[in-house]
């Protein structure tokens, strides 16, 4: 079994529990998953099953969308209703005032990763050095955030929903504390779901219990993606028998020889005869050869 399934993650699940679990269902260890969630936080989690774990950390796109709930007036060392109320006011603040500071966290940004995270700091786990009460000197990271609305707003509770679509490596919880902050009043989050990631949408997805029943009822390869559906927003290369078969032993093919080839474009997804998927390639027009970006197998998921 090889490609791509999507679990709606409950809340409660880190994303490693949600393998442990998918590895007992489908009776298979070769599983990966695609933008971590943290454990309150539910939906889009991609897992690449078998052949396919190889294209984890390859994929070109790498956006995901969040609907965050927040509440301002509080802050906590989680910056997130679950963790220990720091300060709390009693500041008014109009859903006017929110729009007005939301272009500064809009666009490629600087953003300082919170204490309880997975960054690594000198070896160690931001998280665990939290939970000893350590708190250490972090390195502020560029993030992009494409778009940051706000889906709803009640200013009597001081709570709503913010529409939120950005690249890898940010903290959701992170931009509602920092828009807090610059309020002046404090922001933490109270709800965290992930309705698109790498492509991939909440509809594509599916709960523990269906992926269980589908298994129960042999019809698991009905969940399953092509690999390649994560490369689709990179062009095609169609290769004959021979050249296909050069591809797959690691050698660099004759650029001026392989049909599709687009002025500008390095990056390729790359299909056998029969258009089975085979793997990535890139464009080297200094050598004027085509370098295997990734050899994934040769079939089609």
């Amino acid at each position: 079994m090889n490609g791509i399934l999507c679990v709606n993650k409950p809340q409660g699940f880190t994303s490693f529990d949600v393998i442990a679990k998918l590895r007992g269902i489908l009776r298979i260890r070769r599983l990966g998953h695609a933008g971590t969630l943290d454990p309150m936080a539910t939906g889009v989690l991609p897992v690449f099953v078998g052949n396919a774990t190889k294209a984890c950390d390859i994929m070109p796109n790498d956006q995901k969308s969040y609907l965050a709930g927040f509440r301002l007036g509080q802050t906590s060392d989680t910056q997130d209703v679950w963790g220990t109320v720091r300060d709390v006011s009693d500041m008014a603040v109009t859903e006017d005032d929110i729009l007005a500071v939301l272009p500064e966290f809009t666009g490629r940004i600087m953003q300082l990763p919170p204490m309880y995270s997975a960054v690594q700091v000198n070896g160690k786990r931001l998280y665990d050095l939290a939970r000893q009460g350590i708190e250490v000197e972090r390195q502020l990271r560029e993030i992009e955030v494409n778009s940051l609305a706000v889906f709803e707003y009640d200013p009597v509770t001081r709570e709503g929903i913010l529409e939120i679509d950005c690249g890898r490596g940010t903290y959701i919880r992170t931009i509602i504390n920092d828009i807090g902050e610059k309020l002046g009043c404090g922001g933490i989050m109270t709800s965290l779901l992930r309705d698109s990631s790498c492509g991939f949408t909440i509809n594509d997805c599916h709960t523990l219990d269906e992926i269980q029943q589908a298994r129960d009822e042999d019809r698991l390869e009905e969940l399953i993606f092509p690999v390649d559906r994560v490369f689709e927003s990179l062009p095609e290369l169609v290769l004959g028998e021979a050249q296909a078969r050069m591809y797959r032993n690691g050698v660099k093919l004759d650029l001026s020889r392989v049909r599709g080839i687009v002025s500008g474009q390095d990056s390729y997804r790359v299909y056998g005869p029969g258009h089975s998927f085979i793997g990535t390639a890139a464009a080297d027009r200094e050598e004027g050869v085509l370098r295997i970006g990734k050899n994934l197998g040769g079939d089609n998921g």
